[in-house]
């Protein structure tokens, strides 16, 4: 049996990523968070608060290995249990050296940050692209055999960043391709002005948090107004900001499902969030610090939730390949069918 070895991060990633595994039900699939094998990183990951808001961290591991024990999955950390013959990928801005020699597959989570002067200077520094500190530089390293994006748009995107196109097949993006489904709900709140904050202060970015709400409670004109905090935002201080400068009566989650308050808003204000794409499919009206007709063009594929299926698709042909990684072209695979039975008839 083929081992596959799926890389975890948030706990997007890895819904994600235990999506796609549960689409292979003929390998031997191992989940781990990500990890480094760099001493630098891991210098700072074990004796300093640097990288605690990052996905490296205790954190998001304990919360993703808790998800996936109760799931029944199996678990090595750091690859050290097996040798694998498959690595899936939630960021290609980490891969450790020692997983270099297995074929690899990408898959791309969510919107990516702003590319900015920083991620310019470390690209053409050849730093890691973790120097970024945010996301500008994932999907962009080239280093991954095989990259599976949300779009034909995000193909684009991502070419122009510095990963071959070649590489790259529009399958979708699992969490973000059935988003019709989320109007069925039983959120108890209607027709008001919804903001999705973002963690830029806790992933080490400048943000005017008091502006913003400003800016904000300008765009509702005197609506109701409910504000929905970034899992990984500092809770405690943003209730404290909102309700500062915020109209009375604000509402505020810093918890529950956050489409289905998308589905249930009149309008959307958003920061750097990948849940925008939810509203525009959703036909809402949108604001983002991101230019929304750059948005509506990378907006992932709608194909009724069919995206992790495409992507084991992916990981299956790949691993069928009698051939080295040279000699795999993942564009005889490419476009993918719209079906998953019309899917398993490509390979």
């Amino acid at each position: 049996m083929q081992r596959i070895l799926f890389m975890t991060g948030s706990m997007n990633q890895t819904l994600q990523m235990h999506s796609i595994a549960a689409q292979l039900p003929d390998a031997d699939c191992w989940f781990s968070q990500l990890f480094s094998d760099s001493p630098l990183l891991n210098y700072f990951l074990n004796h300093t608060s640097v990288l605690n808001s990052t996905i490296l961290s205790r954190k998001f591991r304990q919360q993703a290995e808790t998800y996936l024990r109760q799931q029944g999955a199996q678990i090595d950390y750091g690859a050290k249990l097996h040798k694998y013959d498959l690595i899936v990928y939630c960021s290609d801005m980490i891969v450790p050296n020692r997983l270099k020699q297995y074929k690899s597959v990408w898959v791309q989570e969510g919107m990516i940050d702003r590319y900015t002067f920083k991620s310019e200077l470390v690209k053409r520094a050849g730093l890691p692209a973790y120097w970024c500190g945010d996301t500008s530089l994932n999907g962009s390293s080239n280093k991954c055999d095989i990259y599976c994006v949300a779009s034909a748009g995000y193909q684009q995107f991502f070419a122009a960043r510095g990963t071959r196109a070649s590489k790259m097949v529009v399958t979708g993006m699992p969490n973000y391709d059935n988003l019709e489904q989320y109007r069925n709900n039983d959120f108890p709140h209607h027709n008001y002005v919804m903001v999705a904050t973002t963690d830029m202060r806790e992933t080490y970015r400048y943000e005017n948090r008091p502006a913003f709400i400003t800016h904000a409670t300008r765009i509702a004109d005197g609506r109701q107004m409910l504000f929905k905090l970034h899992p990984n935002e500092n809770k405690e201080r943003a209730i404290t900001e909102i309700e500062k400068y915020a109209p009375a009566g604000t509402l505020i989650y810093s918890s529950g499902n956050t489409n289905h308050m998308i589905a249930n808003c009149c309008e959307l204000i958003t920061q750097y969030s990948t849940v925008v794409y939810t509203g525009i499919a959703l036909g809402k009206k949108v604001h983002s610090w991101f230019d929304v007709d750059e948005l509506e063009r990378l907006m992932p594929v709608q194909n009724g939730g069919e995206s992790a299926a495409h992507i084991a698709h992916v990981c299956r042909c790949y691993l069928n390949h009698q051939g080295d990684k040279t000699t795999f072209n993942p564009q005889e695979i490419a476009p993918l069918p719209e079906t998953v039975i019309q899917l398993n008839e490509v390979c």
